[in-house]
């Protein structure tokens, strides 16, 4: 049995992993941005063992998200599933866009600040590759909302979540870290309209979560549904990109580089 972490787990495709992995036997915690939302975790998932609640948004609340994951124990896996999809710019009390601290900078800070896991998961999307590789201003600190662009900063966030597996696979040869594209679902994200299945999706959050299959004992890799390795956007191999990725995060937030 293993035990598992779960951010964004109140509804969409984070709760349906999480169904899952309790049903096969595991010990699962999940993640809420709120009370309320804790509330709705719960009930869609009673088998799981706990709900860590805290807004990702928020530099100070996803440090106290890793303090309380940290208080109840070492989890075998993490899987880094929140995420915004688009939308306006929403200004946090960090002086950032909510997508960019959401999708880059509350992954880098969980991943630095938990207790090391056996295995990473880092949920990137095909539109990754319409990423911008310049790691100038990532955080929209100098653009601001005048210049904003939800598909620019939502397309960038995924090819830095391709790129923070990477980089922790080479920081810690001993952890499995991957990034996964768990493709367009018919979820309140992705809309009733998306073409993807939600099976095939789940078969490679569950695989990578596991860590059993072959496929999910290779680390730096970049997976889609159906259990199925792809290759992502050149300029994540970028290991200098990636170091600088991390320092930039890892200067925002006032924290050390682990």
């Amino acid at each position: 049995m293993a035990r598992i972490f779960i951010t964004g787990s109140s509804d969409g495709l984070g709760s349906i992993v999480a169904q899952r992995l309790v049903a096969n036997g595991h010990s699962v915690v999940l993640h809420a941005r709120n009370a309320q939302r804790a509330e709705d975790a719960n009930a869609s998932c009673p088998g799981a063992e706990a709900v860590v609640t805290g807004d990702l948004s928020s530099i100070s609340e996803t440090k106290g998200i890793a303090d309380q994951a940290n208080k109840l124990g070492t989890f075998d896996c993490v899987i880094h599933n929140a995420g915004l999809y688009r939308g306006p710019f929403r200004k946090t009390s960090d002086g950032i866009p909510a997508l960019a601290a959401v999708n880059t900078l509350a992954p880098f800070l969980l991943t630095a600040l938990m207790t090391r896991p056996k295995r990473l998961i880092f949920l990137s999307s095909g539109m990754h590759q319409s990423g911008s590789a310049s790691l100038d201003d990532i955080l929209w600190i100098k653009r601001g909302q005048d210049q904003w662009s939800e598909n620019e900063a939502y397309c960038a966030s995924k090819l830095h979540n391709v790129m923070f597996a990477k980089a922790f696979a080479r920081h810690w040869p001993d952890v499995k870290s991957n990034a996964l594209d768990p493709g367009w679902v018919a979820t309140k994200m992705g809309g009733s309209s998306a073409p993807g299945g939600i099976e095939a999706a789940v078969e490679s959050y569950v695989m990578l979560a596991e860590g059993e299959d072959a496929e999910a004992k290779k680390s730096g890799r970049y997976f889609k549904p159906g259990k199925r390795e792809d290759t992502p956007k050149i300029a994540a191999d970028d290991q200098g990109k990636q170091e600088r990725l991390l320092q930039i995060c890892a200067e925002f937030a006032s924290i050390e580089i682990p």
